[in-house]
């Protein structure tokens, strides 16, 4: 079989550029460490500062790096799994939900989620935002969408954006019966409300789930929740645990890691 047109495209300049900073960050820097600015990292290793932004892009839609406000580019801690999908499917806000609710107002959905419902996009719901905070810091935001024909016991109000409120359409909520859930999950950019609720710069990479609430055959609710993609490893299902083994069966310890020289900073 003949080489492709693909085999023959050369590797991009910023991808090679990508792997000596990622070699570098495992032998110069420390989890947490601010990197040099860009110019003179795009001095350092003779690129010009275009190239080097996608490198670090590319880092940061990895996970090897994070962009901090007011702070700049720093080196990322590993990403932690955050459980998305457990065996019991439950409403939002059930008692074992990570989740903090917030304020609540009425307002027309996104399309893609008015289509999910099956409603006009004019037509106004309830959208809940909530957040989840995982070792004090926030790593999720949720915009929870109900439409009114889901809580008919709900009480008018005489104002939104209150916390009470969405804590009130959750209880209302969970008198439906739920029936199945469906998720389905994207990489996207934070916009600015996004950015703002999870402390990150607009544009920052983020995982997108949106999940589907059915009860009596339709869709009752929807939830679009943004991750941080630098800091989140998603999971899906209960885990097992591991059997556990006799000694005599136990794998002999690993060899100590050598400490690994640093990265020679040459030109790309």
């Amino acid at each position: 079989m003949g080489t492709s047109q693909l085999d023959a495209v050369p590797e991009p300049k910023y991808w090679h550029l990508k792997t000596v900073l990622s070699d570098a960050l495992d032998s110069e820097f420390e989890v947490g460490e601010i990197l040099p600015n860009e110019r003179e990292l795009a001095a350092r290793f003779g690129v010009a500062r275009a190239t080097l932004r996608q490198a670090l892009e590319q880092l940061e839609l990895e996970g090897r790096l994070q962009r901090r406000r007011g702070v700049g580019t720093t080196v990322a801690p590993p990403r932690f799994g955050v459980e998305v999908g457990g065996s019991e499917q439950t409403w939002p806000g059930s008692p074992d939900d990570a989740w903090q609710t917030g304020e609540s107002e009425e307002t027309a959905p996104p399309a893609s989620v008015a289509a999910l419902l099956g409603q006009d996009g004019d037509q106004p719901v309830h959208a809940v935002r909530r957040t989840r905070m995982t070792h004090g810091h926030p790593v999720a935001g949720e915009l929870l969408y109900v439409p009114h024909s889901s809580v008919p016991g709900l009480p008018d109000a005489d104002s939104s954006g209150d916390t009470a409120r969405g804590r009130a359409v959750l209880r209302e909520l969970h008198r439906l019966e739920l029936h199945g859930q469906e998720r389905t999950v994207e990489l996207g950019s934070a916009r600015a409300d996004d950015a703002r609720q999870l402390d990150r710069l607009p544009g920052a990479p983020v995982l997108v789930v949106t999940t589907s609430y059915f009860s009596h055959g339709a869709v009752a609710a929807v939830s679009v929740s943004t991750y941080r993609a630098d800091t989140c490893r998603l999971t899906f299902g209960d885990r097992r645990p591991e059997p556990v083994r006799p000694a005599a069966e136990t794998a002999a310890p690993a060899a100590p890691r050598r400490h690994r020289p640093a990265a020679r900073f040459s030109r790309v």
